[in-house]
């Protein structure tokens, strides 16, 4: 593997394809904030707001200000983001929307959920660090106390499944959390101790309910003790490309940590099973789900390519390299790499492709929508370029 050719790629994707067609396309400069919904070329499709994307983006520019290079209208769209956040995306409750117009109006507030919240303390994290204004930091902080507190006073989220009659637990909670007090904690060091011990939890939740050694795999929603729950579709509905993320979170942790045997051997099992079961050994590529049994599938677009578990993917194994030596993982990386270039990039218009149909074939050609938009694919060659520079 030449890391200096993969580095200098890297580096010339995201500052003249990917980061540019959201500056170019996606940035509203009238009304501030960021247009997701995109066709390939970049002309819009749908005009709402997604208020995830609002913080996503808000933390992809301002990591690529603060890792790649210092350009002044990424903090121009980082101020952009931050007060389209601060002033339309807040419900007066405290809680956060889930889509909102073009001009902030609001259209849907999701009251199962924090995702818009743990977004929005990552970019405001991110942006504290990039624009020195430490009371984002701070307002970061408080806000995932929030978001805590959200989580564990009764009443307050609206279960998914009625916990009566059908008990749950999900993935989705613990993962994002982790990941969200891992970005802080590089805004917040005076409260490294108390996220440390957050991050234990949300590591030892991860590992005690999802990661199943009898089955070799990671569910993605589990009974409230752990066991599959068998006679449900979504209880046997696995994401390799969502535990391959969690995957290198945890081996993150482990780097963060000096090398930290335990996770370190936990992100990589996780790898290793969910590579196993979501590589697709005939076209290449992560397959969106897979059963937990090995039933049939339910879900529609199961067997389909979609941009984002090849992202994750793509850093799992290259993090696994670089924590293991082993060259298993290289292959793996270099597989992964080769299909997104060869498939998902656009290089006529710029940026990505989200979705293709099982044999690699597109399915649409749109750029962007509600869960498409400047994160995964930027977060991909930002922290990869991070892990080749390691390796060099």
């Amino acid at each position: 593997m030449d890391t200096n050719l993969l580095l200098s790629e890297y580096h010339r994707r995201l500052t003249t394809s990917i980061l540019p067609f959201w500056i170019e396309h996606g940035l509203d400069k009238v009304n501030g904030g960021m247009y997701t919904g995109l066709d390939r070329d970049g002309s819009l499709l749908e005009t709402d707001k997604s208020v995830w994307f609002q913080g996503r983006a808000l933390w992809t520019f301002a990591t690529a200000y603060l890792e790649v290079e210092q350009r002044p209208n990424y903090l121009e769209v980082c101020d952009s983001l931050v007060d389209f956040l601060e002033q339309h995306c807040f419900d007066e409750d405290g809680r956060m929307f889930f889509r909102v117009t073009a001009t902030g109006k609001p259209v849907i507030k999701r009251l199962r959920y924090f995702f818009s919240e743990t977004f929005a303390i990552i970019g405001w994290a991110a942006y504290s660090r990039a624009s020195g204004r430490k009371e984002y930091a701070q307002k970061a902080y408080e806000l995932f106390q929030r978001v805590l507190f959200y989580r564990d006073t009764p009443g307050i989220l609206l279960p998914k499944f009625n916990q009566e009659n059908a008990p749950s637990r999900g993935f989705g909670v613990p993962m994002i959390l982790l990941n969200t007090a891992q970005e802080l904690r590089k805004a917040c060091p005076e409260h490294t101790q108390a996220l440390n011990t957050m991050i234990d939890s949300f590591i030892a939740e991860i590992e005690n309910y999802f990661v199943r050694p009898e089955l070799s795999l990671v569910l993605e929603q589990c009974a409230p003790d752990g066991t599959v729950q068998v006679d449900h579709f979504e209880g046997r509905l696995l994401n390799p490309g969502h535990a391959i993320e969690g995957a290198w979170f945890i081996m993150n942790e482990a780097r963060n940590r000096g090398g930290d045997q335990h996770l370190k051997e936990l992100g990589l099992k996780m790898l290793d099973w969910m590579w196993t079961l979501g590589w697709d050994k005939d076209y290449g590529g992560i397959i969106y789900f897979r059963d937990a049994l090995g039933k049939s599938a339910t879900e529609y677009w199961h067997d389909m390519k979609f941009w984002w578990p090849q992202n994750e993917a793509a850093i799992a194994n290259l993090m696994a390299f670089s924590l293991s030596g082993e060259s298993r993982y290289e292959e793996n990386f270099l597989k992964v790499h080769t299909y997104v270039h060869e498939r998902f990039a656009d290089d006529t218009y710029g940026e990505w492709y989200g979705y293709l149909h099982r044999d690699g074939s597109l399915s649409t050609p749109l750029k962007g929508n509600l869960y498409k938009g400047p994160f995964h694919i930027p977060r991909m060659y930002l922290v990869c370029m991070e892990l080749l520079k390691t390796l060099n």
